[in-house]
């Protein structure tokens, strides 16, 4: 019998074939848990039974009736686009348009500044590469959306979270934010407005991160996809904006993705700014990043200086639907007495979703099971952003207004007879 040992008669080969294969190793940072959960399943079980869903999570414009954006499209037939001349940071036309974005709001962005990527997740791709090492952390804002964990997990870097104070309308808690910031500390993530509370930063709390940014030797990341959709006029304590601003090295994250509701044109940016040495210093490093990956289509450069001129009409039809359902979500609460006791919608600022504070009578798997099953609806659990607590149900505001008035009265009749029950 073999003792699965080579002879010396055999070839190098001919051992080889006799070794069992070697197993393919995948790295530790993809090792997450892709089993499926609860609310998955059923959703699966739903539809597999022919339920009709309403989805109350969906934020994909394109999937959301937003006709407005549909001529843009048309503009990507630039001829030069059959031409590839790769530009690291950006055509240079696109990049002044991005900036030109920023001026007619009244914000100091200068086109030398503007890094174009293919996303905004590209861009924190990149921001992370350019300012951390392993094993380093940023700082995170929660409740704040989830997609974070996996962009830091891609880079090897750690998250630290800094809590938004829900009783303070999620104003920043400075002291616990200093707090979290340690020797391997080397960025601060700000979402702003918030997703999905809703929540701009104050002025004087962004002056103060900005002093500490400076003190401790931190950039500010700042994710400003939503930063056109307020809802009316912000008060004045609120801060529009971080672009253009000087003080710490910061970097806002913007992109067609929510600018313009065209997710599928794959254009996204950084604005850079701060104390000009350490601006330049970021650029240089950002365009050899840039340049190793080129990553930008070349007809959505050549296009975007006529979309984002045509943005008007895209953004006033958004905030109109936005308001309109926010508003139907109101009266549907207003209209029962036991649910307008029980259940709260949290103020908001801007953005595109709205959040339920409800009874415990259910915990956050309980309500999402139960409207699924039952009403047919499709909500977030509070806990996929990180909520302080139980209790918190997250709903989109994107969906066509009727359908969406539908689904909120059968979503508070559903409510008010768990209140019943309970």
């Amino acid at each position: 019998m073999s003792s699965g040992r080579p002879t010396t008669e055999e070839t190098g080969a001919e051992a080889r074939d006799r070794l069992p294969p070697r197993p393919i190793r995948f790295a530790a940072r993809t090792g997450w848990d892709l089993s499926e959960n609860q609310l998955a399943s059923v959703l699966v079980e739903a539809r597999r039974a022919g339920r009709a869903l309403v989805d109350f999570t969906e934020s994909n414009p394109t999937r959301c009736g937003i006709a407005e954006t549909a001529p843009l499209i048309a503009r990507l037939g630039e001829p030069r686009g059959c031409r590839y001349a790769p530009l690291p940071l950006g055509d240079p036309a696109a990049r002044a348009a991005v900036a030109r974005y920023y001026q007619e709001r009244g914000l100091d962005v200068d086109p030398a500044g503007v890094v174009l990527t293919a996303s905004t997740s590209e861009a924190y791709g990149w921001l992370l590469k350019l300012l951390a090492e392993r094993g380093d952390d940023v700082l995170v804002p929660v409740p704040s959306y989830p997609l974070l964990e996996y962009l830091a997990c891609l880079e090897d870097v750690s998250l630290t979270p800094y809590p938004l104070l829900k009783e303070e309308g999620w104003r920043i808690d400075l002291g616990a934010l200093e707090r979290a910031a340690g020797e391997r500390t080397r960025a601060v993530v700000l979402v702003h407005p918030n997703n999905p509370t809703g929540s701009f930063v104050r002025r004087d709390d962004a002056a103060a991160l900005e002093a500490c940014a400076r003190e401790r030797g931190l950039a500010l990341i700042v994710d400003e996809v939503f930063g056109d959709y307020a809802h009316g006029d912000l008060p004045a304590d609120r801060l529009p904006s971080f672009a253009g601003r000087r003080q710490a090295l910061t970097f806002v994250l913007s992109g067609l993705s929510k600018v313009m509701a065209l997710p599928q044109l794959k254009l996204g940016w950084i604005a850079v700014s701060g104390p000009p040495d350490l601006a330049a210093a970021a650029m240089e490093r950002l365009e050899v990043i840039a340049d190793t990956y080129l990553s930008v289509g070349t007809p959505v450069q050549l296009a975007l200086p006529e979309i984002l001129a045509a943005r008007a009409p895209v953004q006033r039809a958004i905030l109109e639907r936005v308001r309109t359902n926010l508003a139907a979500l109101d009266a549907a609460i207003a209209a029962r007495a036991t649910v307008q006791r029980a259940v709260r919608r949290l103020p908001v600022d801007g953005g595109w979703y709205a959040t339920l504070e409800v009874p415990r009578v259910h915990d956050e798997d309980g309500w999402v099971e139960l409207l699924v099953r039952e009403e047919g609806l499709i909500v977030h659990p509070g806990y996929f952003f990180d909520m302080p607590r139980d209790g918190f149900l997250v709903v989109g505001l994107l969906l066509e207004p009727p359908v969406f008035a539908a689904a909120a009265l059968r979503l508070v009749h559903r409510l008010e007879r768990a209140l019943s029950d309970g």
